[in-house]
C-alpha cells in the first residue's frame, strides 16, 4: 500500500459535522478521525504515527495537489493534476444532518479532464490504530467489518481486494465520469440499508446553505463565511465547540508544548459566540448561551475552564505510545481540568449580555447570570491559571475581563442590579489599578510580573475601561513597541530571547490588535494588521494557534477555533465605525 507520510500543517483540510472531524492530507488521505465523537479514540491516526487511513488518490505516476472548499461550507474538493495533464477531483464531506452515533463520510471522485485511474484504500483501525479490521465480508456488493468497538460499512467498492487487514480498489474513470464511495462508522448496529449518496449529498449541501449566513457586511465576506463554516463544523448540538479538531500538533519542537484541544473551552466558545453575534448569527449565539448556562448552573463558582462537547469532564492527561507528529509526543486529555480560570466568568457574562440585548434570555439564563456574578464576587481575589494557562497568579487580564462582563450585563439588568454590578466592576478595576499598573502607565501582567501582555488589549475592546483611557492607550503603545514583528503579534516576552525563538506569533492576538487600532481611529493601520494575519494560513484557509514568522509555517492544533472567531469578528468590526457606546463593544 501507499505510505502516507506527514506533511506541514498548511497542506491539510478539515471535514466536520459538529459531532466529529476528519483531517484530509494532500494525497487524499484521511489521516485523523476520532469516532464516533470528537474525544473518542481515533479510527484514522496516521497523522500522529498511528495506523489507520482512508485514502482516495490518483493511481500510478506523479501528480501535484490542490483543492478548495465550496464557499460557505466544509465540503472539500481535492484536486490532482498528473504528468499527462489529466485532472482528477474528489469531492468529500461528512454528511449532514449529523447523528451522534454514526458518521457518514461521502467521497465523490471525478475525472475532470481526460481519463483517470483511481486508487482507494480503506484501513480502519480503532483505538488509535490498535484494532485492525476483522470479520470483513462483502454482502450485496457492500463491505462490512468490525474494528474494536466500531462497525464500518463501505459502499462503492464491490471489486475491492483484501490487502492484509485493509481493502484496496483501483478503477478507471472515463472523461467526465464520477464514482461514489460512502463509508459509515458507528458504535451501534448499522441501519439495514446503506446510505444513498445522491440523497446524502443533497441534504449536506442544503444544510450548509442553511447554516452559514451571508456576511456581506464583512470586509472579507468569503473568508468570514469560511471562518463561520469552520466554527459551525466544530460545534456540536449541545452548543459546545471544540478548541480544535486535533491533539498534539506541536507549537515548538522539543518544548513539550503540545496539547489535546478536542474539548470545549468556555473562553474560546465565548469568543466565537461574540463574533457570531456581531455578525447577526443568533442561532450560534443561542447554542453558546445554552451550553454556558448549563455549565454555570451545574458547577457555579467551581466552573471548569473546559468540558467535553457534551458537557462532561475533560479526562486527565496521559501519553499514548505512538511516534507522534514529528516534533511531539501524543497526549490525550488535558490538565486544564485541574485549573481555575477567573476570566471564564467574565467571558460568560459578555456572551449572556449579548443575548440579553437581543431579548434572548429566559428565567434560567438569568439565574446563570446571577450565578456568574456571585462567582466573580466570591472568587475575584483567587489566583488562577489565566488566559495562557500558566502558573497561578492574580492575572490582570482575568480581573479586567470580569469587570467588562459585569459592565456589559449591567446594561440589560434591572436598575438595582445594574448599579450593584457596575459598582463591583469599578472596584475590580480600582484594585487592578492599585497593584497591576506599571510605572509607565500601562497595564502589566500581574502584581508580581511587570511585563506587558498582548491579552491586555482585550479589556478596552470589551469595555472594562474606555478606549480613550490613558491606561488603554499606553498599553496599546507598549504592546506595539515590545511584542510585534512584521505585523504579527506575540503574547509576551519569554526572558531575553528574541520573540520568534520562544514561540510563534499568536494569530488570535494579531486580529485583536487590528480591532484595538480601529477602536483608536487608526483604521488604515488596523487593515494592514488584519490583512497580514488573515494571510497566515494554508491553501485550505485554515488557521492554527501560532504562526512561525521566520519559517512561515503553521504551529499548533488544526484548525484553532478562536483564531477563526477573531477573524470573523474583526472582519465585521473593521467594516464600520467603532461603537461610541462602551456597552456596544461587548453587547
Amino acid at each position: 500500500m501507499l505510505e502516507f507520510k506527514p506533511h506541514v500543517l498548511r497542506d491539510y483540510a478539515l471535514l466536520a459535522d459538529g459531532e466529529r472531524g476528519i483531517v484530509v492530507g494532500p494525497q487524499g488521505d484521511f489521516c485523523w478521525m476520532c469516532a464516533p465523537r470528537w474525544d473518542s479514540e481515533a479510527i484514522f491516526s496516521s497523522l500522529v504515527g498511528g495506523a489507520g487511513v482512508y485514502a482516495v488518490t490518483p493511481a500510478g505516476g506523479r501528480f501535484v495537489w490542490g483543492g478548495h472548499y465550496e464557499e460557505g461550507s466544509l465540503i472539500w474538493r481535492s484536486r490532482w493534476v498528473t504528468d499527462d495533464e489529466q485532472i482528477l477531483e474528489c469531492r468529500e464531506a461528512l454528511a449532514l444532518p449529523a447523528a451522534a452515533e454514526r458518521a457518514v463520510i461521502l467521497r465523490r471522485v471525478q475525472a475532470v479532464r481526460g481519463s483517470a485511474r483511481v486508487r482507494a484504500v480503506l484501513d480502519a483501525r480503532a483505538g488509535f490504530g490498535s484494532h485492525p479490521m476483522s470479520s470483513i465480508t462483502c454482502e450485496d456488493e457492500v463491505w462490512v467489518a468490525r474494528t474494536g468497538p466500531l462497525r464500518v460499512r463501505w459502499s462503492g467498492a464491490p471489486q475491492a481486494r483484501r490487502d492484509g487487514d485493509a481493502l484496496v480498489i483501483e478503477l478507471d474513470l472515463s472523461p467526465g465520469e464520477q464514482h461514489d464511495f460512502t463509508l459509515e462508522v458507528t458504535d451501534r448496529t448499522l441501519p439495514d440499508e446503506p446510505v444513498d449518496p445522491d440523497r446524502a449529498w443533497m441534504s449536506t449541501e442544503h444544510a450548509w446553505r442553511r447554516a452559514v449566513p451571508d456576511l456581506t457586511a464583512s470586509i472579507a465576506p468569503r473568508d468570514s463565511r469560511q471562518a463561520y463554516a469552520v466554527l459551525h463544523g466544530l460545534t456540536g448540538p449541545s452548543g459546545g465547540m471544540v478548541g480544535a479538531a486535533t491533539t498534539s500538533m506541536p507549537e515548538r519542537v522539543d518544548k513539550g508544548r503540545n496539547y489535546d484541544y478536542r474539548y470545549t473551552w468556555i473562553r474560546d466558545l465565548s469568543y466565537a459566540a461574540q463574533a457570531a453575534a456581531v455578525n447577526g448569527a443568533d442561532d450560534f449565539l443561542d447554542g453558546a448561551v445554552g451550553f454556558i448556562t448549563e455549565r454555570l448552573l451545574a458547577d457555579g463558582p467551581d466552573l471548569k475552564p473546559a468540558y467535553t462537547v457534551s458537557g462532561g469532564r475533560v479526562p486527565q492527561q496521559y501519553e499514548l505510545e505512538l511516534p507522534g507528529y514529528p516534533g511531539s509526543d501524543v497526549k490525550i486529555g488535558n490538565q486544564v481540568t485541574e485549573q481555575f480560570q477567573l476570566d471564564a466568568f467574565g467571558e460568560s457574562l459578555l456572551v449572556l449580555a449579548w443575548a440579553g440585548r437581543l431579548d434572548r434570555l429566559d428565567t434560567q439564563h438569568w439565574h446563570a447570570v446571577e450565578v456568574a456574578v456571585d462567582a466573580v464576587r466570591a472568587r475575584r481575589d483567587d489566583a488562577g491559571a489565566g488566559i495562557w494557562e500558566t502558573s497561578n497568579e492574580h492575572w490582570t487580564h482575568s480581573r479586567l475581563i470580569c469587570a467588562a462582563g459585569l459592565r456589559a450585563i449591567a446594561t440589560v439588568a434591572q436598575p438595582n442590579q445594574a448599579s450593584e454590578w457596575t459598582g463591583l466592576a469599578d472596584r475590580i478595576v480600582a484594585d487592578a489599578d492599585a497593584d497591576c499598573l506599571h510605572g509607565s502607565g500601562r497595564w502589566q501582567r500581574s502584581p508580581t510580573d511587570d511585563r506587558v501582555d498582548a491579552s491586555l488589549l482585550l479589556p478596552a475592546l470589551r469595555g472594562a475601561v474606555p478606549a480613550h483611557d490613558p491606561r488603554s492607550r499606553t498599553t496599546l503603545a507598549a504592546v506595539r513597541d515590545d511584542l510585534t514583528s512584521d505585523y504579527y503579534l506575540y503574547r509576551f516576552r519569554h526572558g531575553h530571547m528574541p520573540l520568534d525563538e520562544a514561540e510563534g506569533a499568536f494569530l488570535l492576538c494579531g486580529f485583536q490588535m487590528a480591532m484595538a487600532l480601529h477602536q483608536q481611529g487608526e483604521t488604515a493601520e488596523a487593515l494592514r494588521w488584519f490583512e497580514r494575519n488573515r494571510s497566515a494560513c494554508g491553501a485550505p484557509g485554515l488557521f492554527t494557534e501560532e504562526f512561525d514568522v521566520v519559517q512561515r509555517q503553521l504551529r499548533g492544533n488544526l484548525p484553532q477555533a478562536f483564531v477563526h472567531a477573531m477573524l470573523l469578528e474583526s472582519a465585521r468590526r473593521l467594516g464600520e465605525p467603532w461603537p461610541t457606546d462602551p456597552a456596544a463593544t461587548s453587547t
